[in-house]
């Protein structure tokens, strides 16, 4: 399919969606109570309501705002000029609206025909099946529109550099984002402020809970905020994290070949670590801009953001040309 099918895809089923959002609650008004139970407890008892205007235009946000980006990105091509910003795409536009017509759906169902917002039960099963649908025709829908392979590079166009007999290179650059380092190092100075009061005895019980919630975000946050990556005879090393402790190897032997790609997150799903299942491509990704790409000898890729990728695929390429021999 094209960008522009793509478009017409998104647009068509957007409309629709957007009328099963707005139409159902609208037909079903004068069976609907004012305010509307819109929140419910594990148990499925309400605790939350908002009335019904504000209810159906919140229901119509949750949706509208991912219909338009998907638009957007449908109408740029190189946002869906891979596999798997194809997969990403097509799984999240099906998937969305399943989760969007599936949470407006519940809301009347339990809403309907009661007198008061307090007596609209919503059954937690309901809400599971709800997030498995959506769950599962998005990964289906990615599957199905993921489109053709990836076209294989040029050998002759791989970037190279010839080795000296008898000496070996070794290449080391990194790349960093700014923004997830900072919230790590805001989340581990709350930590440090609820320990403390914690241990003072100004807060009690849900302390501890704030206070490991905000430990466990330090962690992944420090953990992934960075990446160190090394080429070297022995191949493709990955370290995540500040210290870079955390690694991913690939052997030499495993290699196919590496290049430079120049990739966005939309492009790839997001931010962090990215794949569709069935597309064979897998992207660290921690900032827009260039990206190391290997191919592995079993056809899949794997790519991670860093500073001087050409560097890094010219020599990965000539450390396997020199294996092959």
């Amino acid at each position: 399919m094209t960008s522009k099918g793509r478009a017409v895809l998104a647009l068509g089923g957007g409309v629709l969606v957007t009328a099963a959002v707005a139409g159902v609650p609208l037909a079903l008004r004068d069976r609907l109570p004012d305010p509307l139970a819109t929140h419910w407890n594990g148990a499925g008892t309400p605790n939350g309501h908002l009335s019904f205007t504000t209810a159906l235009w919140a229901g119509l946000a949750l949706w509208g705002v991912a219909w338009i980006v998907l638009t957007v990105l449908a109408l740029r091509g190189p946002a869906l000029a891979t596999r798997l910003g194809r997969a990403s795409w097509t799984g999240f536009l099906f998937g969305w609206a399943v989760l969007a017509v599936g949470m407006q759906g519940t809301t009347v169902a339990a809403n309907l025909d009661v007198a008061d917002w307090r007596q609209a039960g919503l059954p937690v099963w309901q809400v599971v099946a709800v997030s498995l649908a959506a769950l599962a025709v998005g990964v289906l829908a990615g599957f199905l529109g993921r489109g053709a392979p990836d076209p294989h590079r040029d050998p002759a166009a791989l970037p190279t550099v010839r080795l000296r007999a008898g000496r070996r290179a070794v290449w080391v650059s990194r790349a960093s984002n700014g923004w997830l380092l900072g919230l790590s190092l805001a989340s581990l100075a709350g930590a440090l402020v609820c320990a403390v009061l914690a241990v003072t005895g100004v807060l009690e019980g849900s302390a501890l809970t704030l206070l490991g919630a905000l430990a466990l975000a330090t962690l992944v946050g420090l953990a992934t905020c960075s990446t160190r990556v090394r080429v070297d005879e022995n191949g493709l090393r990955v370290g995540f994290g500040l210290f870079g402790g955390l690694a991913r190897r690939t052997p030499i032997d495993r290699i196919e070949s590496a290049w430079v790609e120049t990739r966005s997150p939309t492009e790839v799903g997001g931010w962090g670590v990215r794949g569709v299942p069935g597309a064979g491509r897998v992207t660290f990704m921690l900032r827009g801009g260039e990206c190391l790409v290997i191919r592995r000898v079993t056809g899949g890729e794997f790519a991670v953001s860093v500073d001087d990728a050409g560097n890094g695929a010219a020599l990965l390429n000539a450390y396997v040309a020199e294996a092959a021999h």
